[in-house]
């Protein structure tokens, strides 16, 4: 079984059995993803781990196919039903749905209609009909009559359940029908009418009509929303007249009177039983289709949220905004630590304004912060120009705040900080979220993160699924600080989880930091194989061993300090010296157990150790506007991407609404996906095309924005000294002697 999974896979995802076997190897003795992908390249032939995760969804799929088979193989055996055909055809079957075609006729059902007219003695009338020979059918009929079956109608109507019965579970007209479904379907939906009116977000699906192999995932779970909420009809079919015609060139082959009574029992076969079974399974398979790329969409975006640039260690203001109930203002130390809380009116033109003022410079004067970060919500801006007319020279950061209030009211909030309110807690969460953006996200439901497209649509154990293993790559790409980071984000740590994340805090606290990776061992419940996982990934400032500090893993310490022996310098004066990495002769440390994938990670990260994936973060300017009213067509506002989805990209140009940049309006070049030109965070230019203030939609371009720039005319050079009297007076003298 083991070694058809393995083919399987290799086939479905092109890779190589060897490395295919490898990897599952690898996850069946416990090792994760981030793991594999970073220490066993040699193994695997340096998979990434999208490969990794591609081989291990695969073989699950795999692994429930052939347990399927084995279930109904041994159901028809113990019917005493199975025959070679059978068997033949079960083998032969490559997906479920052949699987459950073939186990239809066998599999327990509740009592049919066709099942009570066998029981009536109707079946040999069935056979007859099926047969077009010459003959009335109603004096066939006759001979049937019984107690139950009282007249010919009875009868006929009896076989004409097993005809259909007979054709609804014919295997090959099945297949046949469900590839007629697959590529010549439509979705298509009406709005039920007495719900018109409350229906009218949905409005472009009122009288809609689209093949299913062109409609895009957005639109598809747009419109099953729209009848899950019952504003709509959704309907899912091809032609009718064509289905009929595949179904009565099997089972019509003359024109007898019996082929009238076939033909009536095609139609109820089609109508009754196939119809309604395709169109479940079609909307099954695209909503299932659907909800991976919307999961995808997801995962991407969250992906290159918890990677946004971080701020780092620097001490701060942050405030969170707000109008009457006033801006709560709180002074965090370099690692996040809250120091002060207080609460400020900004916008009431009053004496409390001055009282603000007044608190805002008491507490530069006392705190002495490097930078203000100020939650971009309601009233972000306005809190922005009131920090920035008190001159303070200090930069300030406009925090995206979505998910800071999902946080304060959490249970890990109400952990970190008892004695505090939920603002003070929301506060601490945007000022968090500046320095270290990961550290602070991982605490929060990714789901109130504010990215991805109908994500409360989509199957949500699917969902959760594929986030943790989102976040669990990120924290693993960057790395985590074994002494400074909390237990949120070190349960997100290779091999942890949150127990073991639990552990090492409580040890830390108890012995004050750790030294060594190695004294990760003492650490309760954290046995050789967790610390084999999580060892790499872990960093120890100041360690006694420098290599702590490095993503070279424990296991692989020897290898360097031969390295370093051969230069004939100390593993400290090797580390982040780039000359005397590259004068390392790489060949000559591989072997069995660290190949050519290895030792190539260990130089490079001998180079740059422990380097931070994540880019430099840059200050960004907004354009004087605050409000939707502010915005008029024809604008060019500076903006940042804060969403992406498969039909756009969503631009924060400062006010509380973020504006829509259709997928056709990207770019110059025809992409089909915004993330072919955009990334989350990314600054851009866009150019207002409409606005519309009643339903608070904005439209935006970028590809216009950049062609309007493009075509300003180019400024002459100009000398950069200053221009003085004297060179007035010299030029004007040319002038005059020229014309004279």
């Amino acid at each position: 079984m083991l070694e058809t999974i393995i083919n399987g896979v290799a086939i479905k995802t092109q890779l190589s059995a060897k490395s295919v076997e490898s990897v599952l190897n690898l996850l069946s003795e416990g090792a994760t993803i981030p793991f594999i992908a970073r220490y066993r390249k040699d193994l695997t032939g340096a998979m990434d781990e999208v490969q990794i995760q591609q081989i291990q969804e695969e073989a699950k799929a795999l692994e429930a196919f052939y347990a399927r088979k084995e279930f109904i193989e041994k159901t028809i055996t113990d019917q005493g039903n199975m025959n070679e055909a059978i068997q033949e055809q079960l083998n032969a079957a490559t997906t479920l749905n052949e699987l459950e075609d073939i186990y239809l006729p066998f599999k327990p059902k509740r009592k049919t209609r066709a099942q009570k007219a066998k029981e009536a003695g109707l079946e040999p009338l069935a056979e007859w009909l099926l047969k077009e020979e010459a003959g009335d059918p109603e004096e066939q009929a006759k001979a049937f009559l019984n107690e139950t079956v009282t007249d010919t109608a009875v009868a006929l109507k009896g076989a004409r359940d097993i005809i259909a019965e007979l054709v609804a579970e014919d295997t090959e007209l099945r297949a046949a029908l469900r590839q007629l479904f697959e590529k010549q379907a439509s979705v298509i939906t009406k709005v039920i009418e007495e719900k018109s009116s409350e229906a009218i977000k949905y409005k472009d699906y009122f009288d809609f009509s689209e093949p299913v192999n062109k409609i895009p995932s957005h639109r598809f779970l747009a419109m099953l929303r729209g009848f899950m909420e019952g504003y709509l009809q959704f309907t899912i079919h091809p032609e009718t007249e064509e289905a009929i015609d595949i179904l009565q060139a099997k089972y019509l082959k003359s024109n007898q009177p019996a082929s009238k009574i076939i033909e009536k029992a095609i139609q109820d076969a089609y109508n009754r039983l196939l119809q309604p079974t395709l169109e479940t399974e079609l909307r099954l398979s695209l909503k299932e289709k659907a909800d991976e790329e919307a999961i995808q969409v997801f995962s991407e975006n969250l992906r290159q949220l918890l990677l946004s640039s971080p701020l780092g260690n620097k001490s701060m203001i942050a405030i969170d905004p707000g109008y009457r109930t006033g801006c709560k203002v709180v002074v965090l130390d370099k690692y996040g630590n809250l120091l002060h809380n207080n609460l400020i009116y900004v916008h009431e033109q009053n004496f409390r304004l001055e009282d603000s003022k007044k608190t805002i410079l008491d507490l530069v004067k006392k705190y002495q912060p490097e930078c203000f970060a100020i939650g971009n919500g309601t009233a972000g801006r306005e809190t922005e120009q009131f920090v920035k007319s008190l001159q303070l020279n200090l930069p300030i950061f406009l925090i995206n705040e979505d998910g800071a209030s999902v946080y304060s009211a959490s249970e890990i909030a109400r952990e970190e900080f008892p004695d505090y309110d939920v603002t003070v807690r929301g506060a601490v969460s945007i000022g968090r979220r500046l320095m270290d953006p990961l550290a602070e996200l991982v605490k929060i439901d990714p789901k109130s993160i504010g990215v991805g497209q109908y994500q409360h649509d989509v199957n949500q154990v699917r969902l959760k699924e594929k986030l943790d293993q989102t976040v669990e790559s990120c924290v693993n790409a960057v790395g985590v600080n074994l002494n400074t980071s909390g237990k949120y984000l070190l349960q997100y740590v290779s091999g942890i989880g949150p127990i073991l994340a639990e552990n090492i805090v409580q040890y830390r606290n108890e012995n004050g930091g750790f030294q060594s990776r190695k004294e990760l061992l003492k650490v309760a419940r954290l046995g050789p194989k967790a610390f084999e996982q999580c060892a790499g990934f872990l960093r120890i400032e100041n360690s006694k061993n420098p290599l702590d500090a490095s993503g070279v893993h424990p296991e692989a310490y020897s290898i360097v300090e031969q390295m370093a022996q051969d230069l004939k310098v100390p593993v400290n004066e090797l580390i982040a010296n780039e000359k005397l990495v590259n004068d390392i002769p790489a060949s000559h440390y591989i072997s069995d157990t660290f190949g050519k994938n290895t030792i190539q990670d260990i130089l490079n990260e001998l180079k740059k150790p422990g380097r931070d994936p994540r880019a430099e973060i840059q200050l960004f300017e907004y354009a004087a506007v605050y409000k939707m009213e502010d915005l008029y067509p024809g604008m060019i506002l500076p903006g940042i991407v804060t969403n992406l989805t498969r039909f756009g990209a969503f631009v924060d140009v400062g006010i509380k609404q973020d504006g829509l940049v259709h997928v056709s309006e990207i770019a110059n070049r025809y992409i089909t996906d915004p993330s072919q030109a955009l990334k989350l965070n990314q600054q851009v230019k866009v150019k207002v095309l409409e606005v519309d203030v009643a339903r608070s939609r904005i439209s935006l371009s970028i590809k216009q924005a950049s062609e309007e720039r493009s075509i300003q005319p180019k400024r002459e050079k100009r000398d950069k000294k200053d221009v003085t009297a004297k060179d007035i007076g010299s030029a004007l003298a040319d002038l005059i002697k020229k014309y004279k």
